[in-house]
């Protein structure tokens, strides 16, 4: 594994997890997260992709506190910043926010990407993502109180059950980073809901898309993509049955199978629909091509 380095439209120095080789997948973790969180769907893909994970700023280590500068256009020009270092387009692969991200990305340069895949991006189609609860986050942080602020952007922002909740807070570790993380993660909420209110703008993208759910996932959130996907003209959804919004966490074997199933569709690559060997020139073996025509049947 390697660093690789870009610099943002705004001077920014944006670094990535650079894995394995062929095909490239770019992948935007979700908010409060960072790309460690995909080590389990990364190592299950990386005997056959490039798999590239950005590491948000707004997330990352020792980076400044996330002001009112924050905003999606950012987080697009950062994920377009790391798409031209690659060489080639990408699948561009996304998780709640981070998909928000990438969807930005994709609207802004489309023809960096061979196309989308995005897991539950909290897309503020008929109402704002955060609204009055990420009000009352913000008010939490400002009096000192970063658990109080992470139970409502758990609990009454991204829709997970109160038991649940308090579950990740008990554990230290989990109660740490997720604390640490707080300021950026309502810095996040903002620039979702600075969006506005509505899909219109999604309906010239014309990239394919693969948009998954989990099949017990918020129905906010549920709700949200499906939305999407009757905006976007080339967009399939794909539900996993008995994960949530976390499958990356609980289930990343399942998660990687449906990612190379859209990678091999959309890359050309031999074995998926309409391929044309275009992956060979691509850096695929012919003994990648027989294991992305046949991998991944495993949950």
């Amino acid at each position: 594994m390697t660093e690789l380095r870009a610099t943002s439209a705004d001077g920014t120095l944006v670094t990535a997890l650079d894995d394995g080789s062929g095909p490239a997948l770019l992948l935007v973790h979700g908010g409060g997260e960072d790309p460690g969180s995909w080590d389990g769907v990364t190592a299950a893909l990386v005997e056959d992709f490039r798999v590239v994970r950005i590491n948000r700023r707004i997330y990352a280590d020792g980076a400044p506190a996330a002001g009112a500068a924050h905003s999606c256009a950012v987080e697009a020009a950062d994920v377009l910043a790391v798409a031209a270092a690659l060489g080639q387009p990408a699948l561009l692969v996304g998780h709640s926010s981070g998909a928000i991200a990438a969807l930005e990305a994709a609207l802004v340069d489309p023809s960096a990407f061979r196309g989308l895949f995005l897991y539950e991006p909290p897309v503020p189609s008929r109402s704002q993502v955060g609204g009055v609860a990420a009000v009352r986050a913000t008010a939490a942080l400002e009096a000192g109180d970063a658990t109080g602020a992470v139970r409502i952007q758990l609990r009454d922002i991204v829709g997970l059950p109160a038991a649940q909740v308090e579950t990740l807070l008990r554990d230290p570790g989990t109660r740490r980073l997720l604390t640490r993380r707080a300021a950026a993660q309502a810095a996040d909420i903002r620039a979702l809901d600075a969006l506005g209110v509505g899909t219109g703008r999604f309906t010239g993208l014309r990239l394919p898309a693969t948009l998954l759910e989990g099949g017990q996932s918020p129905a906010h959130l549920r709700e949200r993509l499906a939305d999407l996907a009757a905006a976007l003209p080339d967009a399939q959804v794909v539900t996993l049955p008995g994960c949530g919004h976390t499958a990356h966490r609980s289930a990343p074997r399942t998660v990687a199978r449906k990612i190379r199933e859209a990678a091999v569709a959309v890359l050309g690559l031999p074995g998926g629909p309409g391929g044309d060997g275009r992956g060979e020139g691509q850096g695929v073996s012919p003994a990648q091509s027989q294991r992305l025509g046949s991998a991944g049947r495993g949950a």
